[in-house]
């Protein structure tokens, strides 16, 4: 890598499995720019003092993904509204005063991801949101920016999830069911923002919640994404109006990098390159 590259990162812990340094360093192939972009495992306690030796030693800007993303949000100088309001943080970038800004991408990245590449446009339709952690914090509100009709949040927690709707505050439009309480509900897309996939469990949801031609999002890819696939081809939705995350991931991490060097990447390729993988 040359001498000029300039340092970017990503934290978490685990790190091992990340896509991140693959995809910002074909972003960077693409845009011609020298870029030195790291994988970084440290540990919750270790976190705040990592970022600030990584920002203090030159580093530009860093990528932040779990466990890490609210302690991110905390340490920052500065804080976006879109940060702030999802009261966390995947993005930080190093000011001009030497100051550390907190941003979140995540919603943005979701956004991109359904209504660019797969077409769906998203005003006036109703939409159902599994889980109430931060990617589902940030969904929910990109929902709602993006002009969903009804949004409806439902959480094996339901607090967290009322926290979310009361935090939206359009009563009006968005909503929080209980699990076990959405029969006579109907919805055009649902997205799985829980960590079942992952952790293990059931998505014992009535197969009535779909409506002719619903979609289906999960937030996960792979493996990951492999029960609430599942349970959407089994409750009727045709397989292609069934979306992982993986261009989600993408299209994140062109947000952030546009925010650091001033240039977007075309995604597709990267996309379609990662999806082979996959």
């Amino acid at each position: 890598m040359s001498a000029e590259a300039h340092r970017y990162a990503v934290f978490g812990h685990p790190i091992a499995h990340s896509l991140s340094p693959d995809i910002h360093a074909a972003f960077a192939a693409q845009l011609g720019i020298a870029l030195d972009y790291r994988a970084l495992d440290v540990a919750p306690g270790a976190f705040n003092d990592a970022v600030r030796t990584f920002f203090a030693e030159g580093g530009r800007g860093a990528n932040v993904t779990l466990p890490h993303k609210t302690v991110a949000l905390a340490l920052a100088d500065v804080r976006t509204e879109a940060a702030t309001r999802v009261g966390a943080a995947n993005t930080l970038t190093r000011r001009d005063d030497g100051g550390i800004e907190a941003h979140n991408t995540d919603g943005s990245g979701f956004v991109r991801d359904v209504t660019e590449r797969h077409g769906f446009d998203l005003r006036g339709h109703d939409a159902l949101l599994l889980g109430a952690g931060g990617a589902a914090r940030a969904v929910a509100w990109a929902l709602m920016d993006a002009g969903v009709q009804t949004l409806t949040i439902v959480n094996r927690t339901p607090e967290r999830a009322d926290e979310i709707a009361d935090a939206i505050g359009e009563p009006g439009r968005c909503y929080t069911r209980y699990w076990d309480g959405l029969d006579g509900e109907s919805f055009n897309l649902v997205v799985n923002a829980t960590a079942i996939g992952v952790a293990g469990g059931s998505f014992d949801l009535p197969t009535s919640i779909l409506k002719d031609h619903s979609t289906c999002y999960d937030l996960s890819y792979g493996a990951a994404a492999a029960a609430f696939k599942g349970w959407s081809l089994a409750a009727g939705v045709r397989p292609d109006w069934f979306r992982d995350g993986l261009g989600m991931l993408v299209e994140q991490a062109a947000d952030a990098f546009e925010r650091w060097h001033g240039q977007r990447p075309d995604t597709d390729p990267v996309y379609r390159e990662l999806r082979q993988r996959v």
